[in-house]
């Protein structure tokens, strides 16, 4: 074959290989389904025949055991299972070669995370499943600060998703490396209808009790943070997703930036999404692209696959965990970046248990994370 017609041939599909048959490894195997000419699924492990039937009814491979699993040479082991139970599996995966992407969060409480960072941290094998920031609109504002549209990034509000995802927005965005933080935590209870669950409208209207909790980070250096979330605010539609992120010279409110262009300029603009399908589009319905002030900040890449914002995150992660795993390019988001993610998720439940401020500690995954 010559080298032009190697060139012009498209890349394999990611070779993946799935554990557990749960809610989390279903979305997953949903979307790669979609996409046959980016994913291959080459089997999954389960444990339970209840599990084992519902794999084979999608038509895929079924393995009961971690080396016969491995046998169908996939390129990454995806983890789908509970954060107590994860470790373990991870760690036998990671002892007979494979590389592993591993479901939020990957450890339950400190001293398990440490013990996990302990055994597979060195190795640098081990992504994790956090894509907050790699969905279209949090990309795009990502990139405005990136650009430094914003000058010097000082504060971040999130209010639209919980605990470890929140913590990776919020550090994502301030680039606060390992910083310690000092984080005081409050929660309250109030009345709140819920009117969709997981499996679709619950036919309810009624409301009841729900926490809302709200938190204060303080990195230093002028650098903080604010966590505002309520219990099933993540699919509730009576509450919405919001952020701000305030910088030196300007400030972006969800997809509206206002900044100082010069000392006597301030300028108000928008992050534009351009969705193909409406009116007499015969493109059909799909995201395009997300832009500021003619400048294109996100394109979607998987244009023609018909993605919600929330599948091009996830097939994103995907897509760049394998070329990892296959090391073709950078990991989207290490380990050691998931455990001090956590590790801020954890001071939210430390300071409610004490009912005073905490400061995180600076741990072991510390020196692999940028300042």
């Amino acid at each position: 074959m010559s080298d032009h017609a190697a060139a012009a041939r498209p890349p394999r599909p990611a070779r993946l290989a799935f554990t557990g048959g749960g809610f989390r490894a279903g979305l997953h195997l949903d979307l790669v389904h979609r996409l046959p000419e980016l994913f291959e699924v080459t089997g999954v492990l389960v444990r339970s025949e209840e599990t084992a039937a519902a794999v084979a009814r999608r038509g895929l491979p079924v393995h009961r055991d971690v080396p016969a699993l491995l046998r169908t040479a996939p390129d990454l082991v995806v983890v789908s299972l509970p954060a107590a139970a994860a470790p373990a599996l991870t760690l036998e995966l990671l002892e007979r070669g494979a590389a592993v992407l591993v479901e939020t969060p990957p450890a339950a409480d400190l001293a398990a995370l440490r013990a996990l960072w302990e055994a597979v941290g060195p190795s640098g094998r081990v992504q994790v499943a956090e894509q907050y920031l790699l969905s279209p609109h949090n990309a795009a504002r990502a990139e405005v600060v990136r650009r430094g549209l914003l000058g010097v990034p000082t504060s971040v509000q999130i209010s639209s998703t919980q605990l470890y995802h929140a913590t990776s927005m919020i550090r994502g965005l301030l680039g606060v490396g390992a910083r310690p933080a000092r984080v005081l935590a409050s929660a309250t209870s109030a009345p709140l209808a819920d009117p969709i669950s997981r499996a679709g409208w619950t036919g309810s209207a009624r409301p009841r009790p729900q926490v809302t909790t709200v938190a204060t980070f303080d990195f230093g250096d002028g650098r903080s943070a604010l966590y505002d979330f309520t219990e099933t605010q993540t699919r509730n539609p009576l509450r919405t997703r919001r952020m701000i992120v305030r910088g030196s010279t300007g400030e972006l409110v969800d997809d509206r930036l206002v900044r100082l262009a010069d000392p006597v300029t301030v300028l108000t603009s928008s992050i534009e999404r351009r969705q193909t399908g409406h009116h007499q589009d015969v493109q059909g319905a799909d995201l395009d692209q997300l832009s500021f002030e003619g400048r294109v900040l996100f394109r979607n890449p998987f244009p023609g696959a018909r993605l919600s914002d929330e599948e091009i995150a996830v097939a994103t992660l995907l897509q760049r965990c394998a070329r990892w795993a296959r090391d073709e390019g950078p990991g989207p988001y290490p380990l050691a970046e998931a455990a001090q993610d956590q590790l801020l998720a954890l001071a939210i439940g430390a300071s409610l248990d004490a009912e005073r401020a905490v400061l995180t500690s600076t741990e072991a995954w510390a020196t692999q994370l940028e300042p």
